[in-house]
C-alpha cells in the first residue's frame, strides 16, 4: 500500500482507521453541502430583488478531471503533481474565461430568442446575461480554486470564503437595484454585478489567507509559472473531463428543449418553472455534494493504492444520500405550500407549482444514487461508459417522455421525464458499475 504524507491544513483525512467511513465522509459533506445551499441563497436573494419575471441562469461547469488528477496526487502525497495540476486547469480555465466573455456577449441576444423568452422581459434578460458572460475570467479560475482545494479534502475553506462572498452579494444587490449611498440604479444587471465584485473580493481574500498559511495550493511564482500549461498534464484532464464536459452540455440543451416545452403553457407554467427548479436545486444539493465526495474519496484511495477502502466509501455514500436525502424531501412534501410561497404570490401559479413538485420531488433520491455511483467511477478516470449512460437517460428519455406525455397530461407530463430519466439513469449506472467496474477494480487488488 502506498504511503501517504500528513495532512496539512483542515482537510479531513479518509484512511484514518479510528473512524468509520461514514463520519469521516460526513465530516467533509457538511461543509461542501452549506457551501452550495449559501451560493444558492445568494441567488434566491438576487432573484427576490429582481422579481419572480426573470427565470435565467448560467451554468459553469468545471470538468471533473482536475479533482480526479488532483484527488489521486494527494492520496499519493505527491504535492509537486497537485500543484503542477492546479496551475495548468488555472490556465486553461482563465482562457476559456476569457473566449466566453467575448463570445457569450453576441450570442446571448440570440439564446434569449431560442429559449422564447417573453419581449416585454427580453432586454433585462439580455443585460443579465451579458453580465454573466463577461465576468467569466474571475469566476471560473474562482471556481477552479474551490474545486482544487476539495480534491485536497478541504471542504471548509472553500465554505468560509463563500460566506464572505454570499454576505457581500447580499449587500451589494439591493444597494444597486436600489441606488443606495448615491450609486447608479442598475436594475435587473444588478444581481450578476454584486455577484463578480463579491466572488472577486472572496477569490483575493483566498489567495492572500492561501499565501499567509504557506498552503500547498497557495498562488506563487510556481504556479504563475505552471500556467503556462503543461500540456501532457491537460491531455490527461481533457480526457476525462471532456465527456463529463460534453454531458453537461448535452442536459444544459435538454434543459433547454423543457423550457421551451413549459413556455408554450403561458407565463403562470414559466413562473412554477422557476420556483420549482428553485425548490429542486435545495434538494439536489446532497446528492450532488455526496457525488462529488465520492468522487474525491475515491479518487484519494485510488492514488495511495487503497483501493479496498472503495467499498466502505460507497455504502457510506449511498446510505447518506438516501438518509439525508430522504429527511429533506420529506420536509419539503410536508411543507411544500409553505415552501413555494416563498417564491410565488399568485394562487394559479402556486397550484401549478405544487402539482410539479408533488410529481418529481421523491426522484431526486434515485438521481443522488446514481451521482455516487458515476462518482466513484470516475474517480479512478472511468469516465466514457457513465457519461453515456447520463446522456441517455436525458435524450432519449426525459426529452422524449416530457414531449409525448405533455401531449396528454399538459404541464404534467413536462415533469414527469425527469423521474422517467432518473430511474432509468440509476439502472444503466447499477448495472456498470456491479458488472464490469467493481469486478475489474476486484480484479486489480487481487
Amino acid at each position: 500500500m502506498g504511503q501517504v504524507q500528513a495532512r496539512r491544513g483542515p482537510g479531513v483525512n479518509i484512511f484514518d482507521t479510528s473512524k468509520p467511513m461514514w463520519q469521516i465522509f460526513l465530516v467533509f459533506l457538511v461543509p461542501l453541502m452549506v457551501s452550495n445551499i449559501l451560493q444558492s441563497a445568494s441567488q434566491t436573494f438576487s432573484y427576490v430583488f429582481v422579481g419572480q419575471i426573470l427565470l435565467f441562469s448560467f451554468l459553469i461547469g468545471i470538468a471533473s478531471g482536475s479533482t480526479v488528477l488532483i484527488g489521486q496526487a494527494f492520496g499519493a502525497g505527491n504535492e509537486h503533481l497537485v500543484k503542477k495540476v492546479a496551475g495548468t486547469v488555472l490556465g486553461a480555465t482563465f482562457g476559456m474565461g476569457i473566449i466566453v466573455a467575448v463570445v457569450g456577449p453576441l450570442i446571448s441576444p440570440w439564446m434569449l430568442l431560442a429559449l422564447h423568452t417573453p419581449s416585454n422581459i427580453l432586454p433585462q434578460a439580455d443585460s443579465y446575461a451579458k453580465v454573466v458572460f463577461l465576468i467569466s475570467p474571475i469566476i471560473f479560475p474562482y471556481l477552479a480554486y474551490t474545486t482544487f482545494l476539495r480534491g485536497t479534502g478541504d471542504s471548509q475553506t472553500p465554505l468560509y470564503f463563500l460566506i464572505i462572498s454570499t454576505l457581500l452579494t447580499v449587500l451589494f444587490t439591493p444597494m444597486l437595484i436600489r441606488g443606495w449611498f448615491g450609486l447608479p440604479q442598475l436594475g435587473v444587471a444588478s444581481a450578476a454585478i454584486s455577484g463578480v465584485l463579491s466572488q472577486g473580493i472572496a477569490f483575493a481574500a483566498l489567495l492572500v489567507t492561501l499565501s499567509v498559511k504557506k498552503h500547498p495550493l497557495k498562488f506563487d511564482a510556481e504556479t504563475a509559472r505552471d500556467m503556462l500549461i503543461d500540456w501532457k498534464i491537460l491531455w490527461q484532464v481533457v480526457k476525462i473531463g471532456v465527456p463529463t464536459g460534453v454531458q453537461v452540455i448535452m442536459v444544459s440543451l435538454a434543459e433547454i428543449a423543457v423550457i421551451s416545452f413549459v413556455n408554450r403553457f403561458g407565463s403562470p407554467a414559466a413562473a412554477a418553472y422557476g420556483a420549482v427548479n428553485q425548490v429542486v436545486g435545495y434538494v439536489q444539493f446532497p446528492a450532488i455534494s455526496i457525488g462529488i465526495s465520492a468522487s474525491i474519496f475515491g479518487a484519494q484511495c485510488i492514488g495511495a493504492r487503497r483501493e479496498d477502502l472503495l467499498g466502505a466509501v460507497v455504502r457510506s455514500a449511498v446510505g447518506l444520500n438516501y438518509a439525508i436525502g430522504g429527511v429533506l424531501i420529506a420536509v419539503c412534501y410536508l411543507c411544500s405550500w409553505f415552501i413555494l410561497g416563498w417564491f410565488i404570490t399568485d394562487a394559479h401559479t402556486l397550484g401549478i407549482a405544487h402539482a410539479l413538485l408533488m410529481i418529481t420531488l421523491w426522484s431526486y433520491l434515485l438521481f443522488g444514487n446514481s451521482a455516487v455511483l458515476s462518482g466513484i467511477m470516475r474517480s479512478s478516470g472511468v469516465v466514457l461508459v457513465p457519461t453515456i449512460n447520463g446522456i441517455f437517460a436525458i435524450w432519449a428519455i426525459e426529452v422524449p417522455v416530457a414531449y409525448l406525455l405533455m401531449q396528454h397530461f399538459g404541464l404534467n407530463g413536462v415533469w414527469m421525464g425527469y423521474p422517467a430519466a432518473y430511474a432509468v439513469m440509476l439502472l444503466l449506472q447499477y448495472t456498470y458499475y456491479t458488472l464490469f467496474w467493481k469486478k475489474r477494480t476486484h480484479a486489480r487488488l487481487v
